[in-house]
């Protein structure tokens, strides 16, 4: 445990520090040109758009390395938040460093707590069902830790990391091997300690799955008969499905109330809207 999470803290400083140097380059000429280098200066993060807030832990750590500023925290993050605009922290320090680091630690809380939002939004929808709502790889690249952290703060779940800690035979893997089944077969064969998902397009490819008493089926874009009709077929069997493809905050209540078991959702992470926040910075 500790090893993993020194490793998630160099990965975020990693990355912090590429947003920074791709922000301020060699230096900030208007802070440099304007502000005295001794000056000092505090200022509020404040939340105007109703939503679930995330990302604390990356804005502290952008002020710290953009010149030794400090925040204080306000509220506890992962709480749906309605009464706005609401004081989320208190930033302090070099006022050249709250300046420098201002856009990055926005862009990153924003962005964060938009995925948070999106994510409590859809767990709001299909509460009082079964099932359960599932993040997907498509993530931005080098934030997908974040990211999916972030699913976990709205309620969600995460299917999986990358393509190293699961097996999910898909369609561009079946149709070099015959078909679902061969796929399963080898799947098993290459990794048996592992449990396996398969993607099926129609009932067919269902039906065929299910024989082999494959762990998980991934329905991929299934109408609400196609979703119930795959719920029929499994029967007692312990296999759990999944629908994908065309979710949307109209219909995951309707896909949740066919039976099934998940649902994966690309725009959790692919086209969440930033949740509008603001830094009011004064001098000190």
């Amino acid at each position: 445990m500790a090893a993993d999470q020194a490793n998630t803290e160099r990965e975020l400083r990693e990355l912090i520090g590429r947003a920074l140097a791709e922000d301020i380059g060699p230096g900030d000429l208007t802070a440099e040109a304007v502000v005295e280098s001794t000056a000092r200066a505090r200022g509020r993060i404040v939340q105007k758009q109703p939503g679930v807030f995330f990302g604390l832990a990356a804005a502290r750590m952008t002020f710290g390395m953009a010149g030794g500023a400090e925040l204080d925290a306000l509220m506890v993050e992962g709480q749906w938040r309605h009464a706005v605009p609401a004081e989320i922290a208190l930033v302090s320090g070099p006022a050249r460093a709250l300046l420098a680091a201002e856009r990055t630690a926005l862009n990153l809380l924003g962005h964060l707590s938009g995925i948070a939002t999106q994510t409590a939004r859809f767990v709001e929808a299909v509460a009082g069902s079964r099932c359960q709502i599932l993040d997907t790889r498509k993530t931005t690249p080098g934030l997908r830790s974040l990211e999916k952290a972030a699913v976990r703060t709205g309620g969600g779940r995460n299917h999986r990391m990358g393509l190293y800690d699961a097996i999910l035979i898909k369609e561009n893997h079946a149709i070099f091997v015959g078909g679902v089944a061969a796929a399963i077969e080898r799947a098993r064969l290459a990794h048996p300690g592992l449990p396996v998902e398969v993607e099926c397009r129609d009932r067919e490819e269902v039906a065929a799955a299910l024989a082999t008493g494959v762990e998980r089926i991934l329905l991929d874009n299934m109408d609400l008969d196609g979703l119930r009709a795959a719920v029929e077929a499994r029967g007692a069997l312990p296999t759990e499905l999944e629908a994908s493809g065309g979710v949307s905050l109209d219909n995951v209540a309707a896909i949740a109330q066919t039976g099934i078991d998940y649902i994966s959702i690309g725009a959790l992470t692919q086209s969440a809207p930033a949740l509008d926040l603001s830094l009011l910075i004064e001098p000190a």
